[in-house]
């Protein structure tokens, strides 16, 4: 998942910290939204454009919402174990469906594409309000993240598809016969072949189609990898890809990733991959392909992202960014601010104002009104948090907000804890938290947030609260050849979808973008014939008349 984490630290003797445990966050047969409790029972596998019956094991899939009624995690639905077989069988089909490039979906024109997938957004579009649902009970986003989560997907889809039909070539050029230097070229572009893509939870449906559907545009074939937590929401959408693509085009694998990832990569049918998750995994899977100079590798992965705030910088704005920045969807998003480094001199301040604005946020059941923290989807989640916290605190750290409940549970309910006086030597500083933990670093000298930068393994974005314009240019400067994105008095994020979405060292391979994924998935294809060739001259202006390739659309 994306909390794999980057660095082992060195294990210092733990505080005797323990989370305050209270009452679990709970739903029970009178409430209104337990009577529609989702319950999503795959007992199929969808392989080669079909749901067939699954015949081996399979595992509750339970909500972190507790049911009064068992006193225990709620279950929702069930997911497939896949064995050996099954992974194979799933890459088998895919392959089958590519056929060395001949296969039925990459020989289609992309006008034929565009209108397939198309008619799978609107097969989606009837089952929104589920597909809803199942986000809030499976992963706890509040009911107007888990509409957006859909929402924005849907206009990310509509977003590619505009690119595409104004452009095939995606602004490179040539997308007519042009003369260079004698030479007569048109450029298209095309496949790569077999797509195994993985997401993690937090954004099941967004990430995942953010790789998924311009592969499928560019005539690529899909394996989908089905993360354990924020899976049942992909099993809601197997009919609509029945129903639209041709089969085999896109299958599904679920169950544990250590039984079935192995054998798919040693196949060295994958001809690319769609990652987006923790570094661990994605270097174990480059290493298990037999030939991984031919794969394509395309993966946005962890990130622990800075605010810096400078002297001068305007503490109301900084902590409400912060704050943001730090708190949305319970922190679990790699763009989250991960760590804050402020100035000493207005410390104080800053962490008085942090505290109080995370102390106003409410935090409850997903779809209670106003909602803000709601409970953390990963079953060991809070004992990982609580790790983090015990280490700060035996190394001088404090809570700085336990008067307002910080480090208090409720079941998978985790309020928010804001650590001060955090130091290198403590693992919060180096370590992606992914939920609730706000450390806040105090310096004396920027050297010692430079020296941070230089020294941390993230690539992805950092925040930086000032309005000196000299005070900020060298930070500009360090950050511009370590970091993807630079935000002046603004928390990162990735929006808009148009921007690219980039990184560095061990947080990304490749950019993110309604252009670039198009970009990512396919490869240039040029046609080519010496300007002054009559024949040839002829051949090119009414072949597109007959290709698919070169179809107009």
């Amino acid at each position: 998942d994306a909390c794999d984490q980057i660095l082992t630290r060195d294990q210092a003797p733990m505080s005797d910290f323990k989370m305050k445990a209270l009452p679990p966050a709970a739903a029970g047969p009178n409430d209104e939204m337990y009577k529609k409790k989702p319950m999503v029972n795959c007992d199929f596998k969808f392989i080669g454009g079909k749901k067939v019956p699954f015949v081996g094991n399979s595992i509750d899939v339970t909500s972190p919402i507790y049911d009064e009624a068992t006193g225990a995690r709620t279950v929702i639905g069930r997911l497939p174990q896949f064995s050996t077989e099954d992974a194979l069988e799933a890459i088998n089909a895919a392959a089958a469906a590519w056929d060395r490039g001949q296969g039925t979906w990459p020989q289609m024109s992309l006008a034929e594409r565009i209108t397939a997938i198309e008619n799978v957004v609107s097969e989606l579009r009837k089952i929104r309000e589920e597909i809803v649902n199942v986000l809030m009970w499976e992963i706890c986003k509040n009911t107007s993240d888990a509409a957006k989560e859909f929402d924005r997907t849907m206009d990310f889809i509509a977003a590619v598809i505009k690119e595409l039909r104004a452009d095939p070539t995606i602004k490179m050029g040539f997308n007519s016969w042009t003369e260079v230097s004698g030479v007569t070229a048109q450029v298209r572009r095309g496949p790569i072949g077999v797509m195994l893509g993985l997401a993690p939870f937090n954004y099941p449906l967004n990430e995942m189609y953010a790789i998924l559907i311009p592969a499928l545009l560019m005539g690529n074939i899909a394996v989908l990898k089905i993360p354990a937590t924020g899976g049942l929401v992909h099993i809601l959408t197997a009919d609509a890809f029945a129903a639209a693509l041709p089969p085999g085009v896109v299958n599904f694998v679920s169950g544990s990733g250590r039984a079935t990832m192995p054998p798919i990569m040693e196949t060295g049918l994958v001809d690319l991959i769609g990652f987006i998750g923790g570094t661990g995994a994605m270097d174990k899977l480059i290493k298990q392909h037999p030939e991984p100079h031919r794969m394509k590798v395309f993966a946005q992965l962890a990130g622990k992202n800075m605010g810096i705030v400078l002297p001068d910088a305007d503490v109301e704005v900084a902590s409400k960014q912060c704050m943001a920045g730090s708190t949305s969807y319970n922190g679990q998003r790699c763009t989250a601010v991960k760590l804050m480094m402020v100035h000493e001199s207005v410390a104080d301040q800053f962490v008085s104002k942090l505290v109080e604005k995370v102390g106003a946020l409410k935090a409850g059941l997903p779809w209670e009104d106003k909602v803000s923290i709601t409970p953390l989807p990963e079953p060991n989640k809070p004992e990982f948090l609580e790790g983090l916290i015990q280490d700060a605190l035996s190394k001088g750290a404090t809570i700085a907000n336990s008067a307002h409940g910080g480090g208090e549970l409720r079941g998978a309910l985790f309020t928010p804890t804001v650590l001060d006086g955090v130091t290198p030597e403590m693992r919060i500083f180096h370590e992606e938290q992914f939920g609730p933990v706000i450390p806040v670093a105090r310096y004396r000298d920027v050297a010692e947030v430079h020296k941070a930068l230089k020294e941390s393994w993230n690539g992805q974005q950092a925040a930086l609260f000032t309005a000196d314009p000299k005070a900020a240019a060298p930070l500009v400067d360090a950050l511009s050849s370590t970091v993807g994105r630079i935000n002046f008095n603004l928390q990162c994020g990735r929006s808009p979808d148009v921007l690219p979405f980039s990184g560095r060292r061990s947080s990304s391979m490749g950019t993110m973008s309604v252009t670039e994924a198009l970009r990512t998935f396919s490869i240039e294809t040029v046609i080519a014939y010496t300007a002054s060739d009559e024949v040839s001259d002829k051949l090119a202006k009414e072949v597109a008349k007959h290709s698919k390739f070169l179809a107009p659309l």
